[in-house]
């Protein structure tokens, strides 16, 4: 018996391919985005709080999208990446990484040249 408001298969596939859609728009219509949990202001996991201040510190305008709000997109995101963990940093269309990568690359000042060699404008630099 099905259970009411349970997807059937048929439901479910659509339901990931328009999750699909809406993940490639946002990756292709903002320079900067971050698939998280929870919102910039309101970080809902500590590695995404730890990208989010990264990006904050260096000053970058971005978007982030809380995969918490919607299951399509948070279960899609991964394998849109073939990365499986949240939170996932995109610049300019291209998958930069999760938090650990994110963290590395900014220590590293292989972040900053990503913005730099992307056209990111980033207001300091560590």
């Amino acid at each position: 018996m099905i259970e009411p408001g349970a997807l059937n298969a048929e439901e479910q596939e659509n339901s990931m391919t328009d999750a699909r859609q809406v993940i490639d728009n946002e990756v292709k219509s903002n320079d900067v985005v971050l698939f998280m949990k929870g919102t910039p202001q309101f970080p809902m996991c500590g590695f995404s709080g730890q990208v989010v201040q990264i990006l904050n510190y260096l000053g970058v305008p971005y978007k982030g999208v809380n995969v918490l709000e919607d299951e399509g997109i948070r279960q899609s995101i991964k394998d849109y990446s073939n990365w499986p963990t949240i939170p996932q940093l995109y610049v300019k269309g291209e998958f930069v990484g999760g938090c650990d990568i994110t963290r590395e690359m900014f220590q590293a000042g292989e972040l900053q040249q990503l913005f730099a060699d992307k056209g990111i404008k980033i207001e300091q630099s560590a």
